[in-house]
């Protein structure tokens, strides 16, 4: 691997682009933790992707190499690999940062026994922004915004710092069993303003992260995710190789999302079984884990579930699944049954396909993104039965594919890559169409 002059190695390097659509080509730095599955990892593939092809010179920072996710990097961003220091060091960068924020930073930051895993990098992204002077620099999940914007104020730089919440605070933080993640909402207080936006992907979401951080909600803005664009419909034309899309074969009931109790997978089993009881189906769930062991004892949980229920033989878990657009452009139903979102990709994908949806009235973005109903059924959260019957209505009343398809396109790239950059450089937002996709049986 090559090593560029900040000292950190280059997974893979890439020449510069050309000009963007504003006759001027940015640097824009993406700051991730990793490339395991999951929709910030997607999502910030997907606008690092679209904004390189946009012409911009875009680099993609990340804290640990590999996962799953590592060979949907585009060859036109160049991928960067941060080095940890010591924690002591982490600290001290951070304290140098923000003197100011003593009390916030003492205890989660300070003094804790264990830091955030994101925290001993703040010394290689300081190092990066100091001799590369990017044009932006954009963040999801709350270590990594704080880190951003520390990093900015350490290096000097003038570089844009863009934040972004993708999933309700309130659901994780508050409640959460660490201790340190309930000290966040302070220092997110002390913080966030000083980014130059902070972005939250749904307007419920940026309601949520006022609240709990106390920010003023006037400083928040909404960007929806790059959802849907001409990758998306070209994975739907894929073949599943699964028999149970083969004609004539009973109608598909779909879900899809990490094996978690965020997405609460055994309401959805018990709401098969009660449709099962009426009439012949089927239920795909497409899903891992973040290892294998964990997948395994989660996957094995919802089988003994099923078995229990009596649906076992029409239940399928397979597992994570390369293009879960396939699967989605041929179910007859999609079923969102979490507990919590930010802005649910899965949800606005399966739109896109035309495939009828059921969602959980979850915090925070279902309500939102089928507007109230309008674009596809809610149900309370954990309503086995309420679910079940939203299931058999969109059996039985599907509502207009391309309605459904003309809802999706409000979530295209090109409306984010717009987005994004009026937010950052003042750009002319753009939108685009969203064509139908060409689906073949299975």
């Amino acid at each position: 691997m090559a090593v560029d002059s900040t000292g950190v190695e280059l997974v893979h390097d890439t020449p510069s682009r050309g000009l963007g659509a504003d006759g001027h080509q940015r640097r824009i730095a993406f700051l991730i933790a990793d490339l395991n599955v999951g929709g910030v990892q997607k999502t910030t593939l997907t606008l690092a992707r679209a904004l390189a092809e946009a012409g911009h010179a875009v680099d993609l920072l990340i804290l640990r190499a590999g996962g799953a996710l590592h060979d949907q990097i585009s060859p036109a961003v160049r991928c960067i690999a941060l080095s940890p220091a010591a924690c002591w060091l982490g600290r001290l960068y951070a304290l140098a940062a923000d003197p100011g924020a003593l009390v916030q930073l003492l205890r989660p930051v300070l003094i804790a026994k264990k830091v955030s895993a994101t925290l001993p990098y703040l010394p290689a992204l300081v190092r990066y922004l100091r001799a590369e002077r990017p044009d932006a620099l954009v963040s999801a999940t709350p270590h990594l915004n704080l880190e951003a914007v520390w990093a900015r104020r350490l290096s000097g730089a003038a570089t844009r710092v863009l934040i972004s919440e993708r999933s309700a605070p309130s659901q994780k933080l508050p409640k959460s069993k660490n201790w340190r993640h309930r000290h966040l909402p302070a220092l997110m207080r002390r913080t966030y303003p000083q980014a130059d936006v902070v972005v939250a992907v749904s307007d419920a979401l940026a309601d949520d992260l006022a609240a709990v951080a106390g920010l003023p909600r006037s400083l928040i803005r909404t960007i929806y995710n790059p959802i849907v664009g001409p990758e998306l419909f070209a994975r739907a034309g894929e073949l599943t190789g699964h028999p149970w899309f083969a004609p004539g074969e009973p109608p598909v009931i779909l879900g899809v999302g990490r094996l978690t109790e965020q997405k609460d997978f055994p309401t959805l089993l018990r709401a098969f079984a009660r449709v099962r009881a009426k009439r012949a189906a089927r239920l795909l769930i497409l899903g891992g884990a973040k290892n294998e062991e964990k997948f395994h004892d989660r996957q094995a949980a919802l089988q003994t579930l099923a078995a229990e229920l009596g649906i076992a033989g029409d239940v399928a878990l397979p597992g994570f699944a390369d293009n879960p657009i396939a699967y989605m452009a041929r179910a007859r139903v999609f079923v969102l049954s979490s507990r919590f979102e930010g802005l649910p990709g899965a949800l606005i994908q399966a739109l896109a396909c035309g495939c009828q949806v059921v969602s959980t009235d979850c915090p925070t973005g279902p309500a939102e993104i089928l507007e109230q109903g309008r674009y596809g059924l809610l149900v309370p959260m954990g309503d086995d039965a309420a679910m079940a019957a939203a299931i058999e209505q969109a059996l039985d009343a599907p509502l207009d594919a391309a309605l459904l398809r003309r809802r999706a396109g409000e979530f295209s790239e090109a409306r984010a890559v717009s987005s994004y950059l009026e937010a950052l450089f003042g750009s002319v937002p753009a939108t685009s169409a969203v064509p139908e996709p060409r689906v073949a049986a299975a």
